[in-house]
This record gives C-alpha cells, sequence and structure tokens, in this order.
C-alpha cells in the first residue's frame, strides 16, 4: 500500500504518522533504552522488552500448528504462512520466494551487487546488518557469546551453538553411506564428496583438484612460491600452517606423538605410523627391480632412483645434482656459507643437524655405538666400523 508519510533523512516511509516518528528516533544519536547484558540500546522500549528474549530465551508466541516458537509476532506470522502454504514476495530474477518482505529485500541484493553497509575500519561492505555487526567484532575484539563450560568465547551465537556439541558429543549430520558424523553441516558436505569423487575446486594453471577451497588456496602457492608462514628461530618458511607446526617442534624439542611399544617418539604422527610397522615387521612397499623393500612409499620412490639414475635437485651454482630436495637444500649451503645449528655449549655450528648431534656427543659424553667384542664404544659410527676391523683382520 501507499507509505505517504517519508523520512526527510532516509529512504523510510510509513502508512502512519506515528510509525514515522517512532522511526525518525533512529536518527537521534541518545537511545536510552539500554540492555544490561550486552552493547545493545535503542529508542523504544519495546524494542528492548522484545530484544531481552534472546537472552532470556523467552518465546512467547506459539503456533497452534506445531512447536514453533517465536520471540516476535512477526516471526510467528511469517512461520504461519509455511502451514498455509504461501509464500507472498517473489523474486523476479528466480525462483526463490519468501513469506517475509525484508528477506526478499535483502536476497535481490544477491542479484544487483548492493552491498550497503560498509565498515568504517576496512573495505569491508555487506548485504545485512546484522553481517556487518558480526564483522565489527574482529576489529573491536569483542567476542560476546561464551561458553559455560569453558574459556571458548566468539564473535557469532551459531558459532557457539556448534562448539556446545565438542561439550555434549551431539553429532547431528550423518553419513548415509559410511558411519561418518559430524558437528557440522559443512564437514558433512565436504566428507560425502570422498564418496561421489565431487572435486568442484579446480586450479587454473595445472589439472589438480580438490574437495575444498582452502586446499586449492594452498596449492596454488605451489605456483606463485608464497610461503606466508616463517619462522621466527631460522630462515625456514612453509606453505602451510601444519607444516610450520611440525618444524616448530625441531626447536622445541616436542615429539608429541609417542610409541605404546617401546621408547620412540615422533614430531609428526605419520613418522610414528611407518615405525609401528617395525613391531609387527611390516614392509609393504618393495622394488620390482630388485629385493627392496621398506616401511613407507617415500623410501620406495628414492630407492628407485637409484636405477633409474634420475637426479631430479641440480644446484644452480655447480654441477651437483641429488635424488632428494633435502639433500639440495644442505648442499646449498656450501655456497651460501649458512650455517643454521648452533652448539648451546661452545661456538661449533654446523650445516647439518646430524653433525651437530654427534657434536653435542663431546659434550654430554655420550658413546652410542659400542663394540660387541669388547668394552669399546664411540660417538660416531664410522669410528666403530674402524675399530671393528681390529677384531675381523
Amino acid at each position: 500500500g501507499e507509505k505517504p508519510h517519508k523520512c526527510s533523512e532516509c529512504d523510510y516511509s510509513s502508512t502512519t504518522p506515528g510509525g514515522l516518528r517512532s522511526h525518525i528516533l533512529v536518527h537521534i544519536v541518545e537511545k536510552p533504552y539500554k540492555c544490561n547484558d550486552c552493547y545493545y540500546s535503542t529508542t523504544r522500549a519495546r524494542d528492548l522488552k522484545r530484544h531481552m528474549r534472546r537472552h532470556t530465551g523467552e518465546k512467547p508466541y506459539k503456533c497452534n500448528e506445531c512447536d514453533y516458537t517465536s520471540t516476535t509476532s512477526g516471526g510467528l506470522k511469517s512461520h504461519m504462512l509455511i502451514h498455509t502454504g504461501e509464500k507472498l514476495y517473489q523474486c523476479n530474477e528466480c525462483y526463490y520466494s519468501s513469506t517475509r518482505a525484508n528477506a526478499l529485500k535483502r536476497h535481490m541484493r544477491t542479484h544487483t551487487g548492493e552491498r550497503p553497509y560498509k565498515c568504517s575500519e576496512c573495505d569491508y561492505s555487506s548485504t545485512t546488518s546484522g553481517d556487518m555487526k558480526k564483522h565489527q567484532r574482529t576489529h573491536t575484539g569483542e567476542k560476546p557469546h561464551k561458553c559455560s563450560e569453558c574459556d571458548y568465547s566468539c564473535i557469532r551465537a551459531e558459532d557457539l551453538k556448534i562448539h556446545m556439541r565438542i561439550h555434549t558429543g551431539e553429532k547431528p549430520y550423518k553419513c548415509n553411506e559410511c558411519n561418518y558424523s559430524c558437528i557440522r553441516a559443512g564437514s558433512l558436505k565436504l566428507h560425502i564428496r570422498t564418496h561421489t569423487g565431487e572435486k568442484p575446486y579446480k586450479c587454473s594453471e595445472c589439472d589438480y583438484s580438490c574437495i575444498k577451497a582452502a586446499i586449492l588456496k594452498v596449492h596454488m602457492r605451489t605456483h606463485t612460491g608464497e610461503k606466508p608462514y616463517k619462522c621466527s628461530e631460522c630462515d625456514y618458511n612453509s606453505t602451510r600452517v601444519g607444516s610450520m607446526k611440525q618444524h616448530m617442534r625441531t626447536h622445541t624439542g616436542e615429539k608429541p606423538y609417542k610409541c605404546s611399544e617401546c621408547d620412540f617418539s615422533y614430531t609428526r604422527v605419520a613418522n610414528l605410523k611407518i615405525h609401528m610397522r617395525t613391531h609387527i615387521d611390516e614392509k609393504p612397499y618393495k622394488c620390482c627391480e630388485c629385493d627392496y623393500i621398506c616401511l613407507n612409499l617415500a623410501d620406495l620412490k628414492l630407492h628407485m632412483r637409484t636405477h633409474t639414475g634420475d637426479m631430479p635437485y641440480k644446484c644452480s651454482e655447480c654441477n651437483y645434482s641429488c635424488k632428494k630436495a633435502s639433500y639440495l637444500k644442505v648442499h646449498m649451503r656450501t655456497h651460501t656459507g649458512e650455517k643454521p645449528y648452533k652448539c648451546n655449549e661452545c661456538d661449533y655450528s654446523s650445516t647439518r643437524i646430524g653433525n651437530m648431534k654427534v657434536h653435542m656427543r663431546t659434550h654430554t659424553g655420550e658413546k652410542p655405538y659400542k663394540c660387541n667384542e669388547c668394552d669399546f664404544s664411540y660417538t660416531r659410527l664410522a669410528n666403530l666400523k674402524v675399530h671393528m676391523l681390529a677384531h675381523t683382520g
């Protein structure tokens, strides 16, 4: 219908003078009705009363057709249209329809590209005021939604709802193909792709495709050379945050993955899995050229280069080439003079971590290589081999 009462400050219009008077207060800075539980304030007492239901959980408006309840009468009216089958507001651009005019208005922005809510701190803009409020918290640091079971807090109520499932054990999203269940709809959607084989995210530079946008983003760094994760202790940098976490353990000495059969522990779970095969004597990877067998695929690939003679890693400074990237990285230090491994007991430094381990034994007195014929022991395996010649002649 016609809305003859128009605001002089914005595009708002109303069917009644009273509606316009209430709206005008939005442009007046003073909002005397303030919530005691959050930062919300308003120009009208009834708006505050309605807002408080978010904190109390009160939903006084009940559907007489089902269990639905709402904090507002408008919410209930919109819900009732679900039972009548009415969808009053239809999009002219697509098949979208809604029971609410403001929902259609928001939807239309997906077609027009309009993002009327602009952040004053950065370039972010959004289609809804709610999204803008949530975004603003990234600048203020405000995390109003707090877990009652632990120290977790977050910007959005829906994130807290998902987090609470960690405590309750609830996993409402279940796979129809297997026993997988999870706390997030997005996680189930990703999992389903392991059954369908769908990989919708495709690299524009090569044939790579994957199930997740974040995985593609990391892959693209192999083309751009970007390594955003930088070690604060040495020159190491990485394309992945997980790789950086693993690398940091070389500095901290942390080895969280422990063998249940012996005292071995590792910085990576993959290494522990390989180690566990030594207890069951499993060596699943076999060379088709000789009798070589090994615990992991990477070792077999390296071994195959002894047959093919393939040395894909070449030094840009000299004629050196090798079969493994890490060998080339160590070799390059002979050109750069870099010695990243430094002894904390003396001035010794080394290009290789293995040399540093051997050197540290001069301080600790450790001699792990023991002769089984006599009482001699050594800090280095090579020295033990020389010694054994005295017994074998």
